[in-house]
Formats: C-alpha cells, structure tokens, sequence
C-alpha cells in the first residue's frame, strides 16, 4: 500500500491515492509536526508547543500520547511513529511526503546547471502546492513555518519566471507579473521582473515610469534606494542596451528517440551496414529496416542512433507509424507529418491544411538541419515516403514487417533484413539479463529457453523477464512450465514466427494474478497507441488505485512497457495477442466505457478552455466511474495534448461502431482545442463526421449545430463559399426547431465568413441578427462578442463612429465576465477606429498581453505589423521599425512567406 501525505494545502494522508481520515484540528497538527521533520526526533516539548502553542491543556502529554496512538492505526505498515529517548519519531520515505519532496526538486532544480533541466524540476515542485500550507491550523508554530513556507514557493515562482524571461515568454508573463508587483510593491526582485518584461514589450515608458514609482516609494516607505541590481537595471533602459532586447523563445532541440535498448546483442553486420549511410554524399540516406515481428528492428535501430548521436547534431525525430497495429488504425501521413512539425516547434497556427502542403513544410524546415528521421514500423513505403526529407544532410532509417521495395528501388534505399538471433547470442541474451552464474548453474534450462523461443529478441526478453521476477525459482521450474503447454508450442519449430510468439506470450499471460490476466486482454482492443492509467481504469471497469498495482504487474512481466510517466503501451504483437484473448462481449463493453471516459474528459476540459460557449451538457456516468479531474485552463490544456491522438482514435472507433451520439458530441467538444491548435484539417474531417452523424440520428437540433461547426471549420480552412453554403443550410434547420442559441451563433458565424469574403454590409446585417437574438436570450457574454463582430463590420464600411459606439459599449462587458478572447477583438477594432495615435498604440499593446496570456499566437504579426504602421503615423519610425522587426520574426515562424516579403520591403523602405 502506497502512502502519501500532504502539509502544502490541507493536511491529508492518502493510501493508493485514497484519502484517509487524519482525524480534528488537534490531531492533523501532531501529524504535521512529526511531518516537519520527519525521520528526526521531535521532542515531546516541542509537539505540545507546536499543537498548543503558549496554552496547553493540563495533561498535555497525555492527551498528545492519545493522539499518536491514533495516528498509529491510521498510518500503513510501512509509516510508524516511535518512542525514543525524550521525542518521538515518525519513519517515512521523504518522498512521499510533499513539503520534502518539493524541497528536494527545487534543491535539484537549483543545482541542475542549465534551463532545460531546471524547469522541469521547478514546475513539479510549483505542481505539490495545493493551497496555503498548514491549512485550517492555527498556532504561533504553524503560522511561522507557513511564512517561511510561502517564501520559498515564492522564491521558485521568481526562478521560474528567470527561466521563461530567458525564453523570450515576457508577453505571456506580463499580466501575471503585473499581478504579482501589484501585490508586493516593494519586492524589488518582482518589480526587476516586471519592468524588464515591460521594456521587452515595447513600453519603454511605461517601465521607465514603473522605476521611478518604485524608486520614490522606497525612498518614502523605507527611506532607502533601489538595489543595485535595479538601478542597473534602469541605466541599460535608459540608453536602450541591445543585450535587453526580448530574447527569441527558443525551440528545444527534439530529441525523441525512445531509450536505447539494455540487452543489445549482435547484429554486428547490420549496425555496419547502417554505419555506411553516414559516409553518404549528394543524396538522401536511407536505410530500409525489415523482418519478422519481435526480431528486434526497433532495438536495432534506437540502438544504432544513439551510438551516433553526435552525427545528428540538430536533433532526432521518432514517429511509431504503427503499420500493423492490431486496430488496424495506422498513423496517416497527415498525422505523422503534424507530429514531426509539432516537434521541430512549428507554431500550430502557422501549419496549413492538406498533407501535400504540410509536407511541404516539413520539407523546408528540415532543409538545413542534420538530422536523423526514424520512421518506426512501416506498413508499406506509401506511409514513408511523404516523411522523407528534401535535402540530403539528413539520415532517414525506416522499420517494417514488409520489405520496402518502394524506398530501394525509387530512392536507393539500404535494404536490410533482420533474422533471429544465432543460439550464440540468443544464449548470452540471456545471460545478460538473468546474470553468469544463475545461467551457468543451470545449462538444460537455458537450452530449453533458447530453443522454445527461437532466437527471437523479444520472445527471450519475456521469457528472462518471467525468471527475473522470481529469483529464487530454478530455471528448470520455469523451463518445465514451458514444456507444460505442449498443445501450443508445438508451433515454434513451424517457422512462423508470429505463432511462435503467441505461444510464449500464453505461457507469460497465464503467469499473472487473476485482475492482471482479466486486465491484459483488454489493453490489446484499445485502439491507440499509449494509455493512461484514467483510461483503463474505465476500460477495465476497475478503480484507480488497483489499476495502478496491475500495471506495475503487467510492467514487470515485461507485458507493456511505461514509456514515459503515466503512459504506457504494448508491443504491436502484445496487443493483437491480447485483443485475440477478449471475447466480443467484453471487448464492446470496455471499448464503450473507455471511449465514455474519453468524452466526459473532454467535457470537463472544454468547459475550462471555453466556458462562455453554449454547452451542451452529457447524462452522468455509472456510479464509481468518472472523467479525469483537471483543475484549471493550464491542466485542460495539458490534458488535450497529451491525448489528443488518443481522442483522435475514440473519434474515429465511435464512427466505425456507429455510435452517432458519441461521434457528434466528441467533435463539439474538441472544437476549442482544435481552434486554439490550428488543427483545421481534423477539425473539418470529425465536423463532417458530426454532421452525418446527427443526420442519422434524426436530431435536427443537433444537426444545425454540427453544421455551424463544420461552417466555421470549412472557413478556416478557406473553403468560404462551401461555407456560406453549409451555414445557410444551419440556419434553415435551426430555424425549424425553434433554437435560438443555435441561430444567434449560425448568424454570427455567416457574419464572420462574409467579411472574409469582403461582403461586409450583408455580413454586417447578420452580426446585427445575432446581437438581438443574444439579447432576447439574455446572453450578454456572446451578446458582446456579436456586438463587436458587429463593430468590426462598420469599421470596414467606414463607419468609425458605429464601430467606436459598439466597441466600448462590449468591451467592459466582456472584461466583467473574463471572455478575453472577445475582449481582445474589442481592442483591435477601438485601436483600428481610434482618433489619435497614442489612443490607437495603447488598445493595440493591451490586445497584445491579452492573445499573448491565451496562447493565440496567430493574430501577434498582424498586430504588431499594426503598430508599426500607427507609429510611423506619428513620426515614430524607430519605434514603428521595432514593431515591424517583431512582426517580421513572428510571420517567419509560421512561415507566413508573403506576410514576411511585405515586412522587409517596410523596414527596407522606412
């Protein structure tokens, strides 16, 4: 039983992530306490001072020995608290209690020596605060060790601030240092923060003016000048030092190549003929990888690249294409494409639809760079060969169970097919994992395991695996526990390979305990490529806490493989092993509640990324079940990424199972995500899923909807006139079912789209359309949203007056209900309308820090390209070269190639 104790927020004490009862006021302030030094002997007097404070009861040390007897049996075998001479002392792994482990991260973290490694470690200590220490506890002792506790979280946020101010992140950070200044005005390391990333947004003045703030309240409240760091600070502002300029967010170099293999074992005239790609010249390199399921491709190909690292000095790209996946879902070139552009740090924004044009893009950005491009598990060269590069300074090796004659004979591919192991290597494979002496001892066994597993890699990991769990066990036990399943290992003499493994995969599944065994044949119908312990807990229909110990199980059996913390995965022939294991009935009803996990997920995630829009609420799970909790924007935003691909795959089973309601459900609630990513390409293939969807299920009210999505997703993706056509269609469905949410929201999208198309009075009449309907409805929210699609539309007519009336009149609207998507359009408009320069200047700079602080980073250039052309309106033309400079840097990382030529032709021609 795993314990966990928590002192950053409420006290609390979790066994498997279960909360246990730590008892009153009196007795969480004994626990916490003895948690504050933990493993160190706290004397008696010093526990009733700290419970009590300066009064403690008559019999204070009995009424504390009655609270550590409690303690005690409320605490797992593994926790105790001891009687020693004089104190007491609780015995615990610091790791498991979250004051020590934070400690421990940010002590790493500020050892780390550089900013990739440092802010990790930061974020996960930030990440163990759950509110005020100690919280609901009230002595001296405890209010002093929270103020000591509240600076060193405080001393962290500052650290990480440091690390993202290096990144180039001022714009996001402004309204969060902005915040904290407010709230310690004479913290002069905060104010340092936030005036530097003022001056790095280009308001010199307004930082200027900060210092001198803080210079005269210091002198007045402290009477005292401001450190020398800041008065350092100020002199570079003042003559406009260069090294202050805003950094530019660095990329982090990808590097994603899965951990190199542990047992490597031969393969010496493979890994030489992969050796020779290097010394290629004047054309693409390309190995062609192929064999057998589980012969080792993977291994031989990680293992490969990291013994030469060095010759890719720009990094290493993986993708698992997953070409036999058991679903028989592989990865589309469209998919894999977007996941190679995600890892060179391609803004999402700056991504175009259809795959010819992605790739062309990838193609550029890998242009220049020497890379190593590893394309995983092939089904066939059509899937490889849109992933090549352009150039020839990269090194491209491929992996299939197929022979790649499509790579060999149009690219000059490396054709290289892996065999078995020979008894040699197969035999010191084994000796590897389980040890000389334990191999030794026992000769037959170790031939019996050699020749049950046919030289194949993975078959002698599983096999190695089995008799490393059990140490004690002699191998003749185990080998004779083979031989025992003779009825299905008679296949491993027949040559086929994949019968071979089935075999020993029996013989390792009937090893694991009953849940285990339940468990592993459902991990293989699950139809993406990773999972999360959330989603088998729904899967398996089984709580949390105990998936959690059979996935160590099935980990340990070397059944699935934790890739990277909380996810895990299987080998492709695991899984189709495992999903031959299921029977339909079982495997329908966890597919069914995995992919209800994955919706409600979603649901509670969108609600957070966009709470303003029209939710379409879903009935409650079966009592025990229940979506991933997600606290925040940050952790919904964290959470679709992660999962994104696996949302992709429940989409798509839900479509293919003819699960209307899900599939239309699934897309609504994926849309914000989709909008703020620029996953326009998904977006309209599950919008016109959608939208057959709700046809088939005769819901008409649910069909406009899906039609207003699919109309705004054809508009991203410039198919304007299908658009009009398609919102059109909406409003007349919409209209029969007497739906006026729907309506507004089909008006302000028809709206949207015509003004794209420079059609701006009748979008004009629509917005109008929509603005009533919102009101009628009493939704001021997207009332003033409309209202400034409306304003927008007049400032495009001319109508500057109309424009200015309507903007103002949302703007404190939206700001009151916090849409500051809708704000930040109130913004540009009151800037494009605006009757001085200076006015114009400050609304463009607030829209700035307000799409900054939401991640939309599409609209930035053109804001800034605004700015420009308003400062040199005003005869500020250093100041409009700075704004051009910033916009041109933007449109060059989202390879906006026209937006860019018009910038430099604007800073040639200034």
């Amino acid at each position: 039983m795993t314990a966990r104790f928590g002192v950053l927020g409420e006290i609390e004490i979790r066994f498997d992530g279960v909360p246990v009862d730590a008892g009153h006021a009196r007795q969480r302030s004994v626990l916490a306490a003895l948690l504050f030094d933990a493993n160190r002997v706290v004397s008696a007097d010093t526990l009733v001072d700290r419970v009590w404070g300066e009064q403690p009861p008559h019999r204070a040390r009995g009424t504390l020995s009655s609270y550590l007897t409690r303690l005690r049996q409320a605490l797992p075998s593994d926790v105790s608290i001891t009687r020693h001479s004089g104190g007491y002392l609780l015995t615990v792994d610091p790791a498991a209690v979250d004051l020590h482990r934070a400690r421990t991260l940010l002590r790493d973290a500020r050892a780390a020596g550089t900013d990739d490694l440092a802010e990790p470690l930061l974020r996960e200590a930030l990440g163990l605060w759950r509110g005020e220490p100690f919280a609901g506890l009230d002595t001296p002792w405890v209010n002093g060790v929270r103020d000591t506790l509240d600076k060193e979280r405080l001393a962290a946020e500052l650290d990480l601030t440091d690390i993202r101010m290096r990144r180039g992140e001022h714009a996001s950070l402004l309204p969060e240092l902005s915040a904290r200044a407010a709230e310690r005005p004479l913290d002069e390391r905060v104010a340092g923060q936030y005036l530097l990333a003022l001056y790095r947004c280009d308001r010199q003045a307004d930082a200027l003016d900060g210092y001198e703030r803080l210079r005269r309240r210091l002198a007045t409240e402290l009477g005292a000048d401001p450190c020398q760091a800041l008065r350092t600070l100020h002199q570079r502002m003042l003559r406009a030092d260069p090294a202050l300029a805003p950094a530019t967010r660095r990329i982090p170099m990808p590097r994603q190549l899965p951990a190199p293999p542990h047992s490597f074992i031969g393969r010496a005239r493979e890994l030489a003929a992969l050796g020779e790609l290097l010394e290629v010249s004047g054309a693409l390199p390309i190995a062609a990888v192929n064999g057998a399921g589980g012969t080792g491709k993977t291994w031989l190909a990680v293992h490969w690249a990291h013994r030469h690292l060095d010759r890719f000095p720009d990094g290493q790209l993986y993708v698992n294409l997953r070409g036999f996946d058991p679903s028989g879902s592989a990865v589309p070139p469209s998919a894999a494409i977007r996941a190679l552009l995600d890892a060179l740090g391609v803004d999402p924004s700056a991504i175009p639809s259809g795959v010819d044009a992605q790739a062309a893009l990838y193609r550029s950005v890998l242009a220049d760079k020497r890379m190593l491009v590893l394309l995983d598990n092939a089904r066939d060269a059509a899937q490889v060969l849109p992933l090549l590069p352009g150039g020839s300074r990269c090194t491209v090796v491929a992996t299939s169970r197929n022979q790649l004659t499509g790579l060999v004979t149009t690219h000059g591919a490396r054709d290289l097919t892996l065999g078995v192991l020979a008894e040699a290597e197969s035999r010191e494979l084994l000796t590897r994992q389980l040890g000389t002496a334990r191999v030794d001892a026992e000769p037959l066994a170790v031939n019996a395991f050699v020749r049950y597993c046919a030289g194949l890699p993975l078959a002698l990991s599983i096999v190695a695996a089995r008799a490393g769990r059990h140490p004690g066990f002699p191998l003749a036990a185990l080998a004779e526990e083979l031989e025992d399943r003779a009825t299905r290992l008679d296949a491993l003499g027949s040559g086929d390979l994949n019968a071979d493994i089935r075999a020993v995969f029996s013989w390792s599944w009937h090893a694991l305990g009953a849940d285990a065994l339940a468990v592993f044949p459902l991990l293989g119908t699950f139809p993406a490529s990773d999972i999360t312990p959330f989603a088998v807990a729904s899967l398996a229909g089984l709580p949390l806490s105990r998936v959690r110990g059979l996935l160590r199980e099935l980990e340990a059996a070397n059944l699935v493989q934790q890739h990277s913390p909380g996810r895990y995965r299987m080998h492709d022939l695991l899984r189709l092993y495992g999903s031959e294991q299921a029977t339909a009935e079982d495997a329908q009803a966890a597919l069914r509640r995995v992919t209800e996990f994955y919706l409600h997920t979603a649901h509670a995630a969108d609600r957070l990324l966009d709470p303003h829009r029209p939710s379409i609420e879903l009935g409650p799970l079966p009592p025990g079940r229940e979506p991933q909790a997600l606290p925040d924007r940050a952790a919904a935003l964290r959470w679709f990424a992660e999962e994104y691909a696996n949302l992709g795959a429940m989409h798509r089973l839900a479509v293919e199972s003819g699960w209307d309601e899900t599939v239309w459900l699934l897309s609504r609630k994926m849309e914000a995500y989709r909008w703020l990513r620029g996953h326009a390409d998904d977006s309209l293939v599950a919008c016109r899923d959608a939208v057959a969807a709700t046809g088939r299920l005769g819901d008409r009210r649910a069909e406009g909807w899906a039609l207003v999505m699919l109309g705004h997703a054809l508009t991203r993706s410039g198919h304007l006139d299908e658009a009009i056509a398609t919102l059109r269609k909406s409003l007349s469905v919409l209209e029969t079912t007497g739906d006026t949410q729907g309506m507004a929201n089909a008006h302000m999208a028809t709206g949207d789209t015509l003004g794209l198309r420079g059609e701006h009075l009748p979008a004009l009449r629509h917005t109008r359309l929509a603005t009533r309907l919102f009101r009628e409805l009493g939704d001021v929210v997207w009332g003033a949203a409309a209202l400034t699609m409306a304003a927008k539309c007049c400032a495009r007519l001319g109508r500057t007056d109309a424009a200015r009336a309507c903007s103002e009149y949302a703007l404190p609207l939206l700001r009151k209900h916090d849409n500051q998507e809708g704000e930040s359009a109130a913004l540009l408009v009151l800037g494009d309308v605006a009757p001085t320069s200076g006015e114009a200047i400050g609304y463009y700079e607030r829209a700035l820090e307000v799409l900054s602080g939401l991640g939309y980073t599409f609209y930035l250039p053109d804001i800034h390209a605004k700015l420009g052309e308003t400062h040199a309106a005003a005869g500020d033309i250093p100041r409009a070269r700075a704004s051009w400079q910033d916009a041109l840097e933007l449109y060059a990382a989202q390879y906006r190639t026209a937006d860019v030529r018009r910038m430099q032709d604007r800073l040639q021609g200034s």
